[in-house]
């Protein structure tokens, strides 16, 4: 019963102040930040694909010669 009231009582303070609390989340830097790991992830993705493709080829192609085509 008493965490239910406790629950409630902040519950009440959060709806109070959030307004105010929100304005104090930088939304800018983290959408900046974030757009900087997007990218930075899509660069090393990108870079791993690459490898991957360039050593599929060479498989492919050592795997030719060995069956003579």
């Amino acid at each position: 019963m008493w965490a239910g009231k406790q629950g409630a009582r902040g519950a009440r303070w959060a709806a109070e102040r959030g307004e105010e609390l929100w304005d104090h989340v930088p939304a800018e830097e983290i959408q900046e930040k974030m757009s900087e790991y997007l990218e930075s992830a899509r660069d090393s993705i990108g870079e791993v694909v690459e490898h991957e493709l360039r050593d599929l080829r060479k498989a492919i192609r050592r795997r030719r010669k060995q069956l003579g085509i």
